[in-house]
């Protein structure tokens, strides 16, 4: 009996992890080139089952819209898949003739956007009745866009009523707050709202789609059952209906600026739990001390239970159920955060608790003890960073988008390994300044 496209898909889906699992640390030879239309391809060959996934990430996410239209790169990237315009001999596609083509072919496509990437995956199997006719219709979406206008409409009514709801919570309202605070006007801080929806057409869309969207502009991961020939054969037909226009110089984005004092915002809310973040501008993703900083971040508060911050706020005092930190870098300073939910009464005592904890490791550093746990748990844990084709593409695309080494993953563990307290101790003294941060509270504190 032969299995349809949808099932042999959903079966071999189900088999993607563990087979890919299997050769985690074995060398990831990643192997790079350029297309004469200027596009970077990195290729990780994985034929232990017949699939391949495929990312493909242009300079055209929010960092390149005005804060006045803050949304569009997001939602230029969803609307790209609501619909194909025809072109020629092939006609047109809506919504639901374009979903149902998809589902045909048991493949998938689309895309989405970030503070700096537009991006469009393709997961399809490698049979040789299949593949093609999913790179085919993958480039005619990619291509061809049609940006509806009616779908747009519905659209952002729903998109509206789901900030207007969201708008109700209380993690959203910190979030909001705590962005703008650390980010200033810098894109990362931007916030999407009902009004600059409204400031939205599908004019709009088109303008940074044809201007941003190109083959010169796009850099493309492929891990799957594809030879270089192949992927270099793949890519180019994905591109190949995107315009041909030459790549000029995008403006440079300014840098997220270090914040001169610290700040406390209070809003009040009618809620049982205080939600509190505590941050500042932290480092950008190429900073040579992004490993310190790792290892580091484990200790102080990203380890959960094993953590700094969970020992002395939660365990010690029991002031939070979870509290925890993290980096978030990027091409420019991503946040350092510290964040935690606590009864109102307490959120005072949590945060100075917080701020205490932070203070003396920025100082001090870690102790050898809790540096070697940390070690051991990071390089014991690293083959589940790369044990599916989607997390094994995940880092290779970060890899192309923020140009790290071609080893990155083979010398991570040895990175990490070399990480010493004197080290961490250092980094952490650049980068962060406790007594200049930003503290959000929202719900009532006493």
């Amino acid at each position: 009996m032969r299995m349809n496209h949808r099932t042999a898909a959903a079966v071999l889906l189900a088999c993607a992890g563990w087979l890919a699992g299997a050769a985690a640390w074995a060398g990831i030879p990643i192997q790079r080139w350029s297309q004469a239309s200027g596009a970077e391809v990195y290729l990780v060959e994985s034929p232990a089952i017949p699939m391949v996934d495929v990312q493909i990430d242009f300079d055209a996410g929010a960092r390149r819209v005005p804060a006045a239209q803050a949304g569009l790169a997001s939602v230029t990237a969803s609307l790209a898949g609501k619909g194909i315009a025809a072109r020629g001999s092939d006609p047109a596609l809506d919504e639901n003739a374009l979903s149902e083509a998809w589902a045909d072919l048991g493949a998938s496509f689309g895309g989405d956007a970030g503070g700096e990437r537009m991006s469009f995956s393709l997961r399809s199997l490698t049979y040789p009745d299949l593949l093609p006719k999913a790179v085919q219709l993958a480039a005619r979406q990619l291509g061809d866009p049609a940006f509806p206008q009616a779908i747009w409409q519905r659209d952002r009514e729903r998109m509206k009523a789901s900030l207007k709801e969201a708008n109700t919570r209380p993690a959203t309202i910190a979030g909001r707050a705590y962005a703008a605070a650390v980010y200033g006007t810098h894109p990362y801080g931007q916030e999407t709202t009902a009004a600059t929806l409204d400031a939205i057409s599908v004019e709009d869309m088109r303008r940074v789609y044809q201007s941003l969207v190109l083959p010169c502009r796009a850099k493309v991961t492929v891990v799957g059952a594809v030879t270089r020939a192949q992927a270099d054969e793949l890519v180019r037909t994905l591109l190949s209906r995107l315009p041909t226009t030459a790549c000029t110089p995008l403006p440079a984005v300014p840098e997220v600026q270090p914040l001169a004092k610290a700040e406390e915002r209070m809003i009040p809310f009618d809620a049982a739990q205080a939600q509190v973040l505590i941050g500042q501008p932290g480092f950008k993703r190429d900073d040579p001390d992004y490993f310190a900083l790792t290892v580091g971040n484990y200790i102080l508060g990203g380890g959960g239970f094993v953590s700094r911050l969970t020992n002395e706020v939660r365990e010690k005092r029991g002031l939070t159920y979870s509290v925890y930190s993290y980096f978030s870098p990027g091409l420019h300073a991503g946040a350092f955060t510290i964040g935690l939910q606590t009864r109102a009464d307490q959120a005072k005592q949590a945060i100075q608790v917080s701020r205490d904890v932070l203070q003396k490791f920025v100082a001090d550093g870690p102790t050898e003890d809790e540096l070697k746990a940390a070690k051991d748990n990071l390089v014991g844990g690293f083959a589940l960073r790369i044990d599916s084709n989607r997390k094994l593409l995940d880092n290779i695309a970060s890899i192309a988008w923020n140009n790290l080494p071609l080893d990155y993953l083979d010398t991570w563990t040895q990175k990490v390994e070399a990480v010493t307290v004197a080290d961490i101790r250092a980094a952490f003294k650049r980068k962060l300044q406790p007594d200049r941060m930003v503290t959000v509270v929202v719900g009532a504190t006493q």
